[in-house]
């Protein structure tokens, strides 16, 4: 008798847990941990490959699918409906002789991002729509001095 007791309170103590975690959870906007998003549609948002909304990220993932291609150390200095822009490094895989083998190499580059557009997932935001890559030094085999890539939806 007493083990069921102790069953039905944990029981109890979990849904409690968990009703107040979906109540807070659902009663807030989903923010990115770290990114002091919050829910205002005054300044654009740049959306992650996990759908998250980003304010003045210090990292971000280029190629979502492989991973291949990373901003890090973004230092903004511009950021709001006229587009933003920083400075960072963009480490890219070489995937010689193929990609799980490959090397990382870091390329200094200024980023700009524009293009405000509504965010179809979350019509209350807006967001960018394109991140052009200036290399200032060295710049990947193949790659242009300026790369533009329109930003997920």
């Amino acid at each position: 008798m007493r083990g069921a007791l102790v069953g039905t309170a944990v029981t109890l103590a979990a849904g409690a847990l968990l009703t107040t975690a979906m109540t807070t959870a659902s009663a807030s906007p989903p923010t990115s941990p770290g990114t002091g998003v919050e829910a205002s549609t005054a300044r654009p948002v740049l959306v992650d490959c996990f759908f998250h909304r980003n304010v003045r990220p210090t990292d971000f993932i280029l190629a979502c699918g492989d991973g291949n291609s990373r901003l890090t150390g973004l230092h903004w200095t511009q950021w709001g409906p006229e587009g933003a822009k920083a400075e960072g490094v963009n480490w890219v895989n070489d995937c010689k002789p193929y990609c799980a083998a490959g090397t990382f190499h870091q390329y200094p580059v200024v980023i700009r991002l524009s293009g405000e557009r509504q965010w179809k997932k979350h019509p209350s935001f807006e967001r960018y729509a394109q991140i052009s890559l200036t290399y200032t030094g060295a710049r990947p085999e193949g790659f242009n001095q300026v790369m533009t890539y329109p930003l997920w939806d």
